[in-house]
């Protein structure tokens, strides 16, 4: 049913996403599906933005991405084939994006933040499931 799925991290978020992984990890064995882990850097937004880093930055940036997304793979998903994905732009349109890309058959993402705001799904989310192709499953 499903050949490729898409998870994707936030990085910079402090709580871990147990169910979340858990989900993945299962949909994945249970269907002998490729399971990619995504992480997205923010751009720069504007051109004038860029101008105040010093050159090779954003280089640098995407490095320690990498980095800090195999660590939290070698941490979560021992011993299970993972494809890892760094994108940078607006997050939402990174995960669609890498759906299309990836021939991915399922998206899967935790709800959001636990905010008040965010108390039926968070931004991302709610975005990613609205506008994308494949089919989503959001976590709680």
């Amino acid at each position: 049913m499903y050949k490729n799925i898409l998870l994707p991290i936030d990085l910079d978020e402090n709580r871990d996403i147990p169910k979340t992984i858990e989900t993945a990890i299962a949909l994945s064995q249970l269907y002998n599906a490729q399971l990619y882990v995504m992480t997205v850097l923010p751009d720069f937004g504007m051109s004038i933005v860029g101008s105040y880093f010093k050159d090779g930055f954003e280089k640098d940036t995407k490095k320690h991405a990498k980095d800090a997304l195999r660590a939290y793979i070698d941490k979560h998903f021992a011993d299970i084939d993972i494809k890892m994905v760094v994108a940078t732009g607006t997050i939402y349109r990174e995960i669609i994006a890498a759906g299309k890309k990836l021939d991915i058959d399922l998206i899967i993402m935790a709800s959001g933040h636990e905010d008040i705001e965010d108390y039926l799904l968070g931004s991302n989310a709610a975005r990613v499931v609205r506008h994308s192709k494949q089919s989503v499953m959001v976590v709680r």
